[in-house]
């Protein structure tokens, strides 16, 4: 079997994975872990805890990223979770029998600035205890939380008495694709633009910092998915895997 070849720099990735926005953003700056390979046509780049998991992006026609996968998912262990369009890693599932399909959520992306930041504001430390609350009633299983690795500023608006109705975060960006996570609103503040300003607010940031913000958002998810196509972000269909049966990594 072939061996990967290990792509050393962000001009690689972005070559060999045709400038995918998913794999550059896997990628970052490739100072912080993440590790990125190519196999005939196909790329992958191996990210530890990149909002919170460790994720395997892949790219590429579904037999050389399945042979890709073969070299990689020894070497890297069963916490690397396959993430990559839908189609493809259900492709990978039939392929591989060791994975598993997880889930299909979305991947929305633009490269516009939206306008809608009127009404929010860039939060400090003071505030996060706020933000934190506000994860727990509305967005418990956020992985962006304040403080954790990654995660490098909130936004937030404020109602009339002063707290917090919704907060979105800067969170695992990457030099080319900004990247908006942590995104909850009050139940008190849904329908009053609290969540429209606080996204729109990070996301011309990210734009205007790394030239395209994106996100991930579950496909159940409809009323987020709404709020997301009105700043101008389009859909992505993706999905993950695992593996199924899991042997100690030597």
């Amino acid at each position: 079997m072939a061996d990967p070849r290990e792509l050393r720099s962000l001009d690689d990735v972005r070559v060999a994975a045709n400038g995918d926005p998913l794999l550059l953003w896997a990628a970052g700056d490739l100072l912080g872990g993440a590790r990125a390979f190519c196999l005939g046509d196909a790329t992958a780049v191996a990210a530890p805890a990149l909002s919170g998991r460790d994720r395997l992006a892949v790219t590429g026609p579904a037999d050389a990223a399945a042979a890709l996968l073969r070299v990689l998912l020894p070497r890297l262990g069963p916490t690397f979770r396959p993430l990559g369009d839908e189609d493809l890693v259900r492709d990978l599932v039939a392929r591989l029998p060791r994975l598993e399909f997880v889930d299909a959520f979305g991947w929305m992306q633009t490269e516009t600035a939206t306008g809608h930041g009127d009404g929010a504001a860039w939060l400090t430390p003071s505030d996060h205890p706020d933000v934190a609350r506000l994860l727990d009633e509305a967005f418990a299983n956020s992985h962006a939380r304040p403080g954790r690795p990654g995660v490098r500023r909130w936004a937030g608006a404020r109602d009339a008495s002063g707290a917090l109705s919704a907060c979105a975060a800067d969170a695992w960006s990457a030099p080319g694709v900004g990247f908006l996570a942590g995104v909850a609103a009050a139940g008190r503040a849904r329908g009053r633009g609290a969540g429209t300003a606080v996204c729109g607010l990070v996301l011309d940031r990210l734009v205007a910092d790394h030239g395209m913000a994106a996100l991930m958002v579950d496909g159940w998810n409809t009323a987020a998915i709404r709020l997301y196509r009105r700043l101008g972000l389009s859909w992505r269909p993706l999905a993950a895997a695992r593996i199924a049966d899991p042997v100690r990594h030597p």
